[in-house]
């Protein structure tokens, strides 16, 4: 049988549908025909009624911040916002990041929506045997974060 007529539903039946393999990646084709990444729909934040692409504002946070040795974006659970852009960040060894000197820096390279509404520092952060940071435990260890804020 094909296995997408199996009455079961399996992750992979979310996955491959009617012929095509949906990854979850999301992109745009330029006047040229070259197909850009943006983001996975998964890691895509809803905040205020905007999606914001948390592979964006990672990008401009590493271009803002040279102390930094790894960032992750995420939404975390914001009664407000719906979901609020918070970096988790990790300085590099011996350094510490100025939070207001760097949201200072990202007002010329990202719109207000778009710049965290707070910066988590770690010491490392969770990684999948392959090495891929794994934004689910992130979310789930700081789904707590905003409670309480409006």
């Amino acid at each position: 049988r094909d296995l997408h007529s199996f009455p079961t539903r399996r992750s992979s039946d979310l996955v491959f549908r009617r012929g095509w393999f949906h990854s979850g990646d999301a992109g745009y084709f330029d006047a040229d025909g070259i197909l850009w990444f943006k983001d996975r729909f998964k890691d895509v934040i809803k905040s205020g009624g905007e999606n914001i692409a948390s592979i964006e504002v990672e990008k401009a946070l590493y271009a803002a911040e040279p102390d930094l040795a790894e960032v992750v974006v995420i939404g975390l659970p914001h009664a407000r916002w719906t979901e609020a852009v918070t970096a988790v960040m990790v300085p590099r060894p011996g350094k510490t990041i100025d939070q207001a000197a760097l949201m200072e820096r990202l007002q010329t390279q990202l719109s207000a929506f778009k710049r965290p509404k707070s910066f988590i520092v770690a010491e490392v952060l969770p990684k999948t045997a392959t090495g891929k940071i794994q934004k689910a435990v992130l979310r789930k260890l700081h789904a707590a974060h905003y409670d309480g804020e409006r």
